[in-house]
């Protein structure tokens, strides 16, 4: 399956919720510690990965996020602090088509609303995170209950108005944006919580990935105890994802550089598959909504990797 070579560090991936051959790929210059970045627009041809698009940023890029409702549009989360419009159906003069600065620190995560479409989350190093739509030049609201950065924050694909949290204050928080304070808090695990996931089948259930090598399933009703918890990465989980397709399924991705498919059902031996195709820090991971199977992984060797569930993601 296709592999293609980015000039910077990777650090995210995502497919496009419209076209199912198309991806973007964030990146930054020397890991991410400083320098610039570039968003890359990928499409998968009979040929392999071809960029169709490429938008150099002043600082590094750490996550981005397609529109669910314009198949031309993307949000990037940047280390300046702010948060990129793009819009590929404009003149790439044109691009950003608009820059959002509210943030203090690196925005790490930005997520689009499934449900309503209208709205996008970002979370950041300055300990917030901040609810937006395009059509306001101004975020609606900042929510501000985690003592430490917030790596991540990701809409409940269910409900329009609840998203969870990930934290390096080593805690999980369950948000419904129309209530003042957050509704849970998960004290998930010992060390830093770098990445979290909602389940697509079950609207209570959500993974959380750590610092302490851990995988855990939470069930947000009960969150004083894990559902399960997963071993296999021998460093930091840095992201966790849930399968559009498969209700038990999971892909991670580690500092351990491996990406791991996982099979929570089953806790004794849950562990499906560790690939090895990357050869440094394994950041960026995504499985496709529009095609079954389909994953796709960047990392900071400068590579991303498109490959069909069950086969070897080098295989030509």
């Amino acid at each position: 399956m296709p592999m293609f070579k980015t000039a910077f560090n990777g650090y995210s991936v995502k497919f496009s919720p419209f076209l199912e051959n198309r991806l973007a790929v964030s990146t930054s210059e020397n890991f991410g510690i400083v320098g610039t970045g570039r968003q890359h627009i990928l499409d998968l041809t009979p040929n392999g990965m071809v960029q169709i698009a490429a938008f150099d940023t002043p600082d590094g890029i750490y996550d981005c996020a397609w529109s669910e409702d314009n198949e031309n549009v993307l949000v990037s989360a940047s280390g300046d602090g702010s948060i990129k419009v793009f819009d590929l159906s404009a003149p790439p003069m044109a691009n950003p088509v608009s820059n959002r600065l509210e943030h203090a620190h690196e925005v790490a995560s930005v997520d689009w609303n499934m449900v309503r479409k209208d709205s996008f989350l970002s979370s950041s190093w300055d300990d917030t995170i901040r609810l937006w739509t395009l059509d306001a030049p101004h975020s609606l609201r900042t929510f501000a209950e985690h003592s430490y950065c917030v790596y991540n924050a990701t809409w409940n694909p269910r409900h329009a108005d609840i998203f969870a949290s990930a934290s390096g204050d080593c805690t999980l928080r369950v948000w419904d944006v129309r209530q003042p304070r957050s509704t849970y808090v998960i004290p998930g695990h010992e060390m830093e919580i770098l990445s979290c996931d909602w389940n697509k089948y079950n609207e209570f259930m959500l993974a959380s990935g750590s610092v302490d090598k851990s995988i855990k399933i939470w069930d947000v009703r009960n969150p004083r105890q894990e559902l399960t918890r997963m071993l296999g990465h021998t460093y930091a989980v840095r992201r966790v994802k849930f399968s559009p397709h498969q209700e038990s399924l999971m892909a991670s991705c580690s500092y351990d550089m491996t990406v791991c498919l996982w099979d929570f059902r089953q806790p004794e031996d849950a562990l499906l598959a560790r690939l090895n195709h990357h050869s440094e820090f394994a950041v960026g991971i995504d499985m496709s909504v529009l095609v079954e199977g389909l994953l796709a992984s960047t990392a900071w060797d400068e590579s991303v990797f498109v490959w069909q569930m069950g086969m070897d993601p080098r295989a030509a």
